[in-house]
Parts: C-alpha cells; structure tokens; sequence
C-alpha cells in the first residue's frame, strides 16, 4: 500500500461468534435463501505475524501465472482476471453483510466472472453489454429475496460490480491494444512499485500521516517514496519496454501512484466503516485477494486511458 505499515484495526474491532451452514446442506429454501443470509463467518485476522514464506510462495505463483497469461497463454489472463474479479466481487458482498447489505452472492460472482471474459473475446462493445447484463441479472435475482433492504443490495451489486470486476477488465482491454502485454505489466509493475517504495519509506521515515482518519500509519513520507520509486520504474519501463519517450514513463507513473493511493484508500474507508482488518483470508501471507488488488483495479483504468490519449498525441 502507498504510504507505511499496514493499518491498524479499529478500536473495538471483535469477531462474529459461529459459522454459516454449508451452502449445500439443509432444506432447500434455506439454500435457495443463502445469498441474502448476513454473514456469521468470522471477520479478518490480523495482518501482524503473516506467514513470510506463505507469502513468498503465493506471489511467485501469482507473477508466474500473470507473465504466463501476458506472453505465453492469453487464455490464461482472461481467466485469471474472471477468477480474480469473482473473489473480489465474493469478498465485498460477505464484508457488507456486517453492515446489513445483503448482496445476492450468485449472480453477483457469475456476472463478475463473465465480464473480463467477455471483454478478452469481444473488447469494449461486449464488456459493456456484460455490464448491464450483469446489472439487470443481480436486480432481477433481488426483485424475488426479502423486500427489506432491497435498494441498498442493488446499490450494493452495482457498487461491488463496477469497483472490481469492471475496473479490472479494462486490463483485458489494454492486452488487446498494441504492445498490449508490456503495457499490462507497466502498469502493474508501477502499481505495485508504489506500494512497495511506499511502505519502505514510510517504515523509515514516515512521520505526518496523510488522512488519519481513514488510514493513520500511511505517512506523507511514504508516498513520496511511492512517487520517486515508481518514477524511476516508469521511465525504465517506457523506454525498455515500450520504447516510448522517457517523460511519458514518469507522466505515467505520477497519474497510478495517485489513483493507487485512491484506491488504497478506498478499501480502507470501506473496512473502517465495517469495522473489519482485511477482506478476506484466501491468499496465505496476503490477506484476501481485494487487499492485492486494491491499487490495481484503479491503474490498470487509469493506464489505459493515459496510453489511449498518448496514441492520440502521436
């Protein structure tokens, strides 16, 4: 995350006693019923003692996987962003549950699967058309749930829809564009690189917090680390990778620490106001799978905007 060590739960942060049935036990109007149950799952762990080697271990599963899709497989970063955007979509409805928005899970994963699909097979025209299939599926599936809390579910659908599995699937959108994988993995790389650089710094030297409020251990400090380091990482990207012109690499790199930031602290607005540590516990070492992609999802959005109006200008 851009800025220094990882936020601290909020005071009086405590978990929900007991565990949801199993989604294929018992009567079938409970089962049918499920998606609109509130969650009695226990909440996030704590990040303090992750499992270094855990880690370790499932990032380099994850890069190879992505490299794998990017320049070998294309398949496999289509498939990759649908399963990524499913959990996310999966962790968000569970998280708002504790605050009594209670998402239609089913059609919401279905849909948030499908979209970076359809937008690998048939570009924006079909990534758009996913999206108001999408919308139109999760609102009919919550016109037969319970009458209460209907507007904030569908509110809730669209919310979780729009933030992950879209925002993620104009990654996809920028593979297809030319010199698509090396603009994919630019963008990545300075997501992740501002997120690096920042907690390093910020560790060190971070001192005048940015927004207490919403996330007190990220520094000013950091994030001026999350600038220099991902400046450079862009200006060595632009012209090794892209063969672009060095100021196009830091204009770049300058515009994703910015929305990475947003984006960081848009999750953890969303978990403040929850009351929750981490979205998910899926990832061993890592949290759940919207504590990685936070950043992402806002600069993969953002660098193919950026590489769209650079076109433009050539």
């Amino acid at each position: 995350m851009a800025g220094s060590h990882p936020v601290e739960a909020p005071a009086g942060e405590a978990a929900t006693g007991g565990h949801d049935e199993s989604p294929t036990t018992g009567p079938l109007r409970h089962v049918l019923a499920r998606p609109f149950q509130r969650s009695r799952e226990h909440r996030a762990p704590s990040r303090a003692g992750r499992n270094l080697p855990a880690a370790v271990a499932v990032a380099v599963v994850l890069i190879g996987a992505l490299v794998t899709g990017l320049f070998f497989v294309p398949l496999v970063l289509a498939l990759l962003a649908g399963t990524a955007a499913g959990i996310g979509v999966w962790e968000v409805a569970r998280s708002l549950t504790y605050k009594g928005v209670l998402i239609p899970k089913v059609p919401a994963v279905v849909a948030a699967v499908l979209m970076p699909l359809a937008a690998f097979f048939g570009g924006a025209p079909w990534l758009s058309m996913a999206l108001v299939l999408a919308v139109t599926l999760v609102v009919v599936w919550r016109a037969f749930g319970p009458r209460h809390g209907m507007m904030l579910s569908m509110m809730g659908s669209v919310f979780a829809l729009v933030w992950v599995s879209f925002l993620l699937s104009t990654a996809v959108l920028l593979y297809h564009s030319a010199d698509g994988p090396q603009k994919v993995l630019t963008v990545i790389l300075l997501a992740v690189s501002s997120d690096t650089f920042g907690y390093a710094v910020g560790v060190v030297w971070g001192k005048h917090p940015m927004a207490p409020r919403i996330s007190p251990k990220k520094s000013w400090e950091g994030f001026a680390g999350s600038l220099g380091g991902a400046v450079l990482v862009g200006i060595l990207s632009a012209v090794l990778l892209l063969g672009l012109p060095w100021w196009q690499g830091a204009v770049l790199a300058v515009a994703i620490v910015a929305v990475s930031t947003v984006g960081d602290f848009s999750e953890s607005m969303i978990k403040r106001e929850i009351g929750i540590k981490d979205m998910g516990t899926l990832l061993p070492g890592h949290g759940g799978v919207m504590d990685r992609i936070d950043s992402i999802l806002f600069a993969v959005i953002t660098g193919y905007v950026i590489f769209e109006l650079f076109s433009v200008l050539a």
